[in-house]
């Protein structure tokens, strides 16, 4: 087909876990003809999560991408996933989408993580169908599900149809501004009588949206005033003008595991949603005229357009998911990349069908598809035409927030973790790695527990390297509270020249890491010998005599010792000085610090009592609460040890909905009974 961006629609399928998405995915391929039968996500089938880790974990990983075609619209599909763990993922999907289906289930209620995918939509302004799903399961409540949406959503939502039940199980629908009702058959919806039952309901719903559809045209609004009602073509556009600027959003229901609605949402997707050329304008930087473009979807433009999602494929090699914004991308050209200031040369070139790639020769304006082995290009960079220098934002990516320690299960392949690691960070952006200098731990940092341990698994299917993962250690610190006084004495006599050193040390609480004072009189301790002093106590803040973390706010302070003409040498006082520390710290009453972190928390207003009391339960402090336009943000002292999992007991907390960050501001005394068992544990380990 000769596929041009105004019969194009880019659609991400999102939704919380389990709702559905990837077998109404599988439903819409299925009837596009794009594959010869429906694949299950409980069975390991689904053609969309083909991944190992998907299959094992029985839900989507990665963002996956599919086209099919219906009534001559090309249709790419973008199967995002619903857990928290892979909003990277998510958000390379939305990144590429120019509008999105909203899966849920008709429970009855707003599910967990809906409340976040609308939002964004609405704030994006990126047109919005929400899907209720599971319209064959026993208790199947489409009417609660309604309410509570138009409840949280009112004067948005558009319900488009009316399922038609028999009992629990919905065997048709009524399309409201068509005025027709439809059965499920076989081979499809086939149009029946409109129940006597539903007239009532389906007049109701048609008022409401010619009311919906005034609303968003002005002249509509004046035929709505002057004639009490619009036309099928009125409403029709009005309402398609409401979904376009994020004002209206339609509601369907079906069944995506039995195929039902499935063919009324490709149709609606085709008559409603807009097609690549009518979606907002992308917001680039022209870096010649250094001013901010609009980069309309223009065919016969220069190229500008943006990769996504960077996998490595086992056969293929380096993928790049790429989005036409404008102009063509043809293979075999040369292109600019303003974010490396270098150019690509462009291979082959891909239409993308879940697993499987489909080689063509050029993509046009609107379209999505997939390179492979650029050299100098990553997930967020711009690919312009040579001579242009178009750059598109970078990918908005959530920061790590929670972090593993890793290693090898064989010690000698500790080197090849790192280096695995460090090769996965290119696909995923959320993903971070570092060696962290005071544990000497390899810390691998993520969305949740489950991302890292998908992670961690990669890397054994990928490299053959198995990795242990842990709770990192924390970084503890040992100090003083008191003055103490305490001498070290060296001495070794082996025949020959031996050792001596002897030295007095003065140790004292401080502001500062270490310093180090000298008030040595009378030559007790010759000059020469004094840095070597100052050397030696410098070695041991390394390792306190608690539980061997390193030593912080100490003042030694060096006023008396002895020496011997002979076996007094810098070695000797170095070790000396040693000794006078480790007798000095036990003198000086050591205590344990512990490190203390900002926590600013931010949740919907009716999550913040539960906020509140969690943080008190973590030894924090509460420094500052606010509350604005329904969200609550909260400021808290908090120590680290109490917050490493925090991630994870924040979506728990707060319905999947809370965001957080955390930065290092202190070192902090442990409470007494807590630095026993912290002490214990260390020496045990």
């Amino acid at each position: 087909m000769d596929i041009t961006a105004k019969n194009i629609r880019n659609i991400a399928v999102i939704g919380h876990s389990g709702e559905g998405k990837t077998t109404l995915c599988e439903a819409m391929l299925f009837n596009g003809g794009a594959i010869d039968r429906i694949g299950r996500v409980e069975d390991g089938t689904a053609f969309l999560d083909f991944d190992e880790a998907e299959k094992a974990k029985k839900l989507s990983v990665y963002a996956s991408v599919a086209c099919l075609f219906w009534k001559g619209v090309k249709i790419n599909l973008l199967d995002l996933p619903g857990f928290y763990d892979f909003e990277g993922e998510r958000r390379e999907g939305l990144s590429a989408c120019g509008a999105a289906i909203l899966v849920i289930g008709a429970n009855g209620i707003i599910p967990i993580g809906a409340e976040t995918v609308i939002e964004y939509c609405l704030k994006a302004k990126k047109p919005l169908i929400i899907f209720i799903n599971g319209m064959d399961k026993p208790n199947a409540d489409y009417v609660g599900t309604l309410a509570a949406l138009k409840d949280k959503y009112a004067g948005k939502l558009a319900p488009i149809q009316i399922p038609v039940m028999d009992g629990e199980k919905m065997t048709g629908y009524v399309n409201a501004i068509q005025e027709r009702c439809y059965e499920f058959s076989t081979s499809g919806p086939k149009e029946v009588a409109l129940p006597e039952n539903l007239k009532t309901e389906m007049e109701e719903m048609q008022a409401n949206l010619m009311e919906a559809a005034a609303e968003n045209d002005e002249i509509l609004l004046d035929k709505y005033f002057s004639d009490g009602k619009l036309s099928k073509e009125d409403t029709i556009h009005g309402i398609r003008k409401g979904i376009l600027t994020g004002s209206v959003i339609p509601v369907m229901a079906g069944s995506a595991l039995y195929n039902r609605g499935v063919i009324n949402l490709l149709d609606e997707i085709v008559s409603y949603m807009p097609s690549a050329n009518e979606r907002l304008n992308a917001i680039a930087t022209d870096l010649e005229k250094d001013d901010i473009v609009s980069i309309a979807c223009e065919e016969n433009a220069p190229l500008a357009a943006q990769v996504f999602k960077t996998v490595h494929d086992p056969y293929s090699g380096k993928l790049s998911y790429i989005k036409i914004f404008r102009g063509k991308l043809k293979s075999g050209t040369t292109v600019y990349n303003p974010n490396t200031d270098s150019e690509e040369r462009i291979g082959q070139i891909f239409l993308l069908k879940g697993k499987k790639t489909e080689l063509v020769t050029e993509l046009g304006a609107g379209d999505i598809g997939a390179l492979n082995k650029l050299n100098a290009t990553l997930t967020g960079h711009s690919l312009c035409a040579q001579g242009t220098k178009i750059q598109f934002d970078p990918i908005a990516f959530p920061k790590p927030c929670l972090s593993l320690a890793v290693r090898a299960a064989d010690k000698k392949n500790e080197d090849k973790v790192f280096s695995g690691f460090s090769k996965m960070c290119e696909e995923d952006c959320t993903l971070s790695v570092e060696k962290n200098s005071e544990t000497g731990e390899l810390i691998v940092s993520g969305q949740g527990e489950i991302h890292i341990e998908i992670l961690a698994k990669k890397l054994k299917s990928r490299y053959g390297i198995d990795v242990i993962l842990s709770e990192p250690k924390i970084p503890y610190r040992e100090t003083i509270k008191a003055v103490a006084t305490a001498e070290g004495k060296h001495k070794k006599q082996s025949g020959g020249h031996g050792q001596y050193g002897h030295c007095k040390v003065r140790f004292e609480p401080s502001e500062a890491e270490f310093e180090f004072g000298d008030e040595v009189v009378g030559g007790a301790v010759p000059k020469q010998y004094i840095p070597a002093v100052e050397k030696g106590l410098k070695e041991c803040m390394s390792r306190g005599v608690l539980a061997d973390y390193p030593v912080t706010g100490v003042r030694a302070v060096l006023f008396d010792g002895s020496y011997h003409d002979v076996d007094s040498s810098e070695m000797a006082f170095k070790m000396a000085a040693s000794l006078a520390f480790k007798d000095g710290m036990l003198k000086a009453k050591p205590t344990l610090l512990e490190p203390v972190m900002k926590l600013k928390v931010a949740v919907s207003d009716d999550c913040l009592g539960a906020v509140l009391g969690d943080v008190s339960k973590r030894r924090g402090r509460i420094c500052d609460s606010h509350t604005e336009d329904g969200i609550s943000t909260v400021t808290a002292e908090v120590p680290l040890a109490e917050i490493t999992k925090y991630a994870t007991d924040l979506r728990g907390l707060t319905r999947g909905q809370g965001k957080f960050t955390t930065e290092f501001l202190r070192y902090e005394e442990v409470p007494p009974q807590l630095a026993e068992k912290i002490i214990l544990a260390a020496k045990q380990a």
